[in-house]
């Protein structure tokens, strides 16, 4: 089930934007850490983020429109985003988070609902 090619993607899109939420938004807990250090520990976990969303677009391509590979992408950033902000770096999400968080997967809802 984990390898279906339908699921594999979804996977592979959810560890890289783990990985690349922490590669942009971690160091904010390290503001004492000098900026060009920062960059470099970013780019070395970008790498890992790229090593799972390159093979995540190339196979979900064969099941998925490249449209609804960057909505799924969208969708799972945010839920990664909203969690990490929350549970990291100790920030609340807001009604007006929620809205536009809502009104994001609505329009992901009519990406993969097809033509009307």
């Amino acid at each position: 089930m984990l390898t279906s090619s339908y699921v594999l993607p979804i996977l592979l899109l959810l560890g890289s934007n783990i990985f690349m939420t922490l590669a942009w938004y971690g160091h904010l807990r390290f503001k004492e850490v000098p900026l060009i250090a920062v960059i470099f520990a970013a780019w070395g976990i970008a790498f890992v983020e790229y090593c799972m969303a390159v093979p995540a677009n190339r196979w979900g391509s064969a099941v998925y429109s490249t449209a609804q590979l960057k909505t799924m992408q969208e969708v799972i950033t945010l839920l990664v985003f909203a969690a990490f902000s929350v549970l990291y770096l100790k920030e609340a999400i807001t009604w007006n988070h929620a809205v536009g968080f809502a009104l994001i997967a609505a329009g992901a809802f009519f990406v993969f609902r097809g033509p009307l």
